[in-house]
């Protein structure tokens, strides 16, 4: 199993490096894993998605559609690409501490 290590602490990830069990996830972890999707500091934006698709996957198991993120967010699908440069399937998802999402490639 592939593991992700940043300043010392170490992840179990999957190949992608999605968290392996994401009850496990903190906003340390969050803030560690945005190292690997480039992203210097986690700012009030950051929070507003990665909140809003970790509530709803602990509500429905799985993670949101993109519209449904940038209608309940406020944002649109442009300024969600600059917070998370790797997309919010790809960046906000895997911070959110979520499994890889379906059909994320």
């Amino acid at each position: 199993m592939p593991v992700f290590e940043v300043e010392g602490k170490k992840y179990d990830v999957d190949e992608d490096g999605f968290l392996q069990e994401p009850d496990l996830w903190t906003e340390d972890v969050a803030t560690d894993f945005a190292k690997s999707e480039s992203i210097d500091a986690l700012t009030e934006g950051h929070w507003k998605v990665i909140n809003y698709i970790r509530n709803y996957y602990l509500q429905f198991g799985i993670a949101p559609m993109v519209r449904k993120v940038c209608k309940e967010t406020g944002y649109k699908l442009g300024e969600i690409y600059q917070l998370f440069p790797s997309g919010p399937a790809k960046g906000a998802c895997k911070l959110a501490g979520l499994p890889k999402p379906t059909g994320c490639v």
